[in-house]
């Protein structure tokens, strides 16, 4: 409720300020103006409607009203996005001296331009970013050296996904890709770490299906996201487990190969704790043998200060979208360790998926969706 009432209020922000930019400081009859604020208030309805009515009405009936109503809410944010970064040269524009008997000319001329600009600029920007976010997700590749490896694991391929976001946009058809696109990298194991839907089991359990056709030496492995806990997580761990994946709640399973271990743990993401399902690293690897490596599955990248004092060596994460809409990747930042990529905190790698679907929006800028096949290595222990 209360992320909702944010959203609500944002949104409510956003219209009024562009609605302000575009038709009450470039238009001059009654009319514009009026059809102007009936198209505005029309659109955010509809924008409403997306955030609101899907868990009420059931996905297909959703689809009509969450297409419109988020393509919507990604050209008002880059509409906001580009009226605001000419608030600096109109306001310098507007600053020079000039006759008075010119005054209102210049300021009408000023934000006709900056509300034309503005009108393709954002357009432009959300349809190059819906190819991106409706195209096959990049398989991206890297090698992280390990700590307490042992050389037999040596090549060991770990294929991420995270954030899938199956719902009324991507349905079967996304999940069916995703799952051959990794099959295609020969994983050795699969670490899922979390969002797969937005919404029931009962609505959405026919396009988690695919799910069961992945294919690694060592199966699949999976960890809560927040929106889980949004679209009822007893019943998608429940599902998943029929399918045949491997659901790791704040424990750990070990990792075996020619008689060589180390240590894959899970943990909830935080968003648990309001559902009585709080994270717990310390648990998920008490009682094993500190000589061995441990990963860890965690959803969300700020876990990573947990698992770091724990002695993790290699956290797997997502939640972030890489920012998905330019330049939100900001402010992602300030919430998180990371938004994208391998980074380390203290003696802890962290990597953090870009995930393979999106979260409202069919768009992303700066942010293309990712599955990536991490490559472990031996790394000799610096003393």
């Amino acid at each position: 409720m209360v992320f909702l009432l944010l959203a609500l209020l944002v949104v409510a922000v956003l219209h009024i300020y562009v609605w302000k930019r575009l038709v009450l400081d470039v238009a001059r009859t009654p009319r514009f103006r009026r059809a102007g604020t009936i198209a505005f208030a029309v659109l955010a309805s509809l924008l409403i409607a997306a955030l609101v009515l899907p868990r009420r009405i059931g996905i297909d009936a959703a689809r009509w009203i969450v297409w419109p109503g988020y393509l919507w809410f990604a050209v008002l944010f880059y509409l906001f996005v580009v009226l605001l970064v000419l608030e600096i040269p109109r306001f310098v524009a507007n600053r020079r001296p000039k006759a008075e008997a010119t005054d209102e000319g210049r300021r009408l001329f000023l934000a006709r331009g900056a509300a034309v600009v503005a009108a393709v600029a954002a357009p432009a920007t959300v349809g190059a970013g819906m190819v991106s976010a409706l195209s096959a997700p990049e398989v991206k590749r890297f090698t992280v050296p390990i700590r307490r490896l042992d050389p037999a694991f040596t090549g060991l391929r770990i294929a991420v996904v995270s954030d899938i976001h199956v719902g009324p946009i991507l349905g079967r058809a996304h999940t069916e890709r995703l799952v051959r696109m990794i099959n295609e990298t020969q994983p050795d194991l699969v670490a899922m770490v979390g969002d797969l839907a937005d919404g029931t089991v009962e609505d959405l359990g026919h396009a988690a299906e695919p799910l069961r056709d992945l294919v690694s030496r060592e199966g699949t492995f999976f960890v809560t996201g927040n929106h889980e806990y949004y679209s009822g997580h007893q019943q998608w761990i429940t599902e998943l487990e029929r399918l045949g994946l491997h659901y790791l709640r704040n424990t750990r399973t070990q990792i075996t190969r020619a008689g060589r271990t180390f240590d894959l743990a899970g943990i909830t993401d935080v968003t648990g704790k309001a559902f009585d399902d709080a994270p717990d690293v310390v648990g998920a690897l008490r009682g094993r043998d500190e000589t061995k490596p441990a990963v860890l599955l965690a959803h969300q990248p700020v876990q990573v200060t947990d698992a770091a004092r724990a002695g993790v060596d290699l956290q797997l994460s997502g939640h972030t979208h890489g920012g998905q809409l330019y330049p939100f990747h900001h402010v992602v930042g300030l919430a998180q360790p990371a938004v994208s990529g391998l980074s380390k905190v203290d003696d802890t790698w962290l990597y953090v998926t870009n995930g393979a679907g999106f979260w409202g929006p069919p768009v992303r800028v700066g942010a293309a969706p990712d599955i990536t096949v991490l490559e472990l290595v031996s790394a000799p222990i610096i003393r």
